[in-house]
């Protein structure tokens, strides 16, 4: 009998003790449902949502914004305000995408000294948004950017604002950006005492300057800015203010080694334009200072104009031909371009390049990429060619119409040919893909 009783006692005790346990853990199990069920948004960690709105498209952001009083004031953190693209145009006249006025009003009032990484994009052909363009720049007298980008992706804009206008919003940047390290701008009327003021504020700074087809730009403002920016890395700009005193500036041992140069070679008329030559002891000395430099040339000649260029041996790497470019020039660029890695030719005419071809690949030993256009080549000389070049031809881009057939192959043969030689599947394109 006592045994019988201890052991009820005992059941009594396990199944009471079960049953707490069941008990306690529904509990927890509610509880976490409940956490689940009801997050509470508005105390999320700030630098989480942070996070969150930095990936967010500006119009989203702004929505989000509205959740709670939290997300308004992440909304105006300065780390969401660093980097701003003003697109510009006339609502009624375009379908186009346009920055706000009332955000601009904001972002000048609240946000102006946050900048740092601005760009504005003038996506149509107006005057008025031009100048809409140069009241924002105006206004940043509390800002200290560190990049600017002017760009007009119609013309004319810029050029059609009084020099003075222009002139005097820009300067408001140069002078309050005491640490500016990037210019891009394009079709603009800036000028060489504009450039001595950048010159003078942020000569420590700048790394990086692209200014193409700017008239009221002399090679005498340019050299300033290479004699004194001793930290310029990349410089784009027209053939023009290209000469022989600005390469041996960035050749000088105070300057650091320049890393791209870019040179549009441009000619709008044919036969009014004086192209003047570049002595190869100043190309000599640039490429001696800047051994790894991507010298960078784009040609929109016509081919009476070549006759100053590809006279010598000059470094450039990147070779662009625009317009139709003659058999003869194409010959001399094979021995007068050793460091050639990237050549494209738009247009030729119908005299096969055959033989400049195979000398371009006998004498550039770096080309990796190649785009032929409205040429002609025949199949024969186009395998040859791949051939010598092998496996370090990474971009083959050349239109069906380009290859002739011949004796040796059709064109149903030639992509085997050349996949072989290139080491993969190729096939000749049908349209340009450059």
């Amino acid at each position: 009998m006592k045994r019988g009783r201890k052991t009820n006692e005992a059941n009594s005790s396990s199944s009471e003790d079960t049953t707490e346990k069941e008990s306690k853990r529904h509990k927890v199990v509610e509880k976490k449902t409940t956490v689940v069920q009801s997050p509470d948004w508005a105390n999320l960690l700030q630098d989480i949502i942070l996070q969150v709105f930095q990936y967010l498209p500006l119009l989203d952001r702004a929505h989000a914004s509205q959740v709670c009083r939290s997300w308004n004031q992440v909304f105006h953190m300065p780390d969401l305000w660093r980097c701003f693209e003003f697109e510009l145009n006339q609502p009624a006249t375009s379908n186009l995408r346009t920055t706000h006025p009332e955000l601009i009003k904001q972002i000048i009032k609240r946000h102006s000294n946050h900048l740092q990484y601005v760009s504005f994009k003038v996506v149509d052909s107006s005057k008025e948004s031009a100048e809409a363009a140069c009241d924002i720049l105006s206004q940043l007298v509390n800002c200290s950017l560190k990049t600017l980008g002017l760009i007009s992706t119609a013309r004319p804009s810029f050029m059609d604002l009084p020099k003075s206008h222009f002139i005097s919003a820009l300067t408001v940047v140069f002078v309050n950006s005491k640490s500016l390290s990037s210019l891009k701008i394009d079709d603009t009327p800036v000028d060489d005492p504009s450039l001595k003021v950048l010159v003078a504020n942020n000569s420590d700074t700048l790394k990086l300057l692209k200014m193409s087809s700017c008239p009221h730009v002399s090679p005498a403002g340019i050299l300033c800015v290479a004699d004194q920016c001793h930290g310029l890395r990349e410089l784009a700009l027209n053939y023009h203010l290209l000469s022989d005193e600005l390469l041996l500036a960035l050749s000088s041992e105070k300057h650091v080694r320049l890393e791209h140069l870019r040179i549009d070679v441009v000619s709008e008329n044919p036969g009014q334009t004086q192209f003047h030559t570049i002595q190869k002891s100043s190309w000599d000395a640039f490429i001696k200072h800047s051994p790894k430099v991507n010298l960078v040339m784009y040609f929109f000649l016509y081919e009476e104009e070549f006759d100053p260029f590809f006279r010598y041996e000059i470094p450039v790497t990147h070779l662009y031909f625009g317009r139709s470019v003659s058999k003869d020039v194409l010959g001399r660029v094979g021995m007068t371009c050793p460091r050639l890695v990237e050549l494209v030719v738009c247009a030729n005419g119908l005299r096969p390049l055959d033989e400049e071809l195979i000398c371009i690949a006998e004498r550039c030993k770096y080309l990796s990429a190649v785009g032929l256009g409205e040429c002609e080549v025949s199949c024969s000389a186009f395998v040859e060619f791949v051939k010598m070049c092998g496996g370090r031809l990474s971009q083959l881009s050349i239109m069906e119409e380009v290859l002739i057939p011949d004796q040796k192959y059709s064109l149903e043969q030639i992509h085997w040919e050349v996949s072989k030689h290139l080491g993969r599947v190729w096939f000749p394109d049908m349209m340009p893909t450059w």
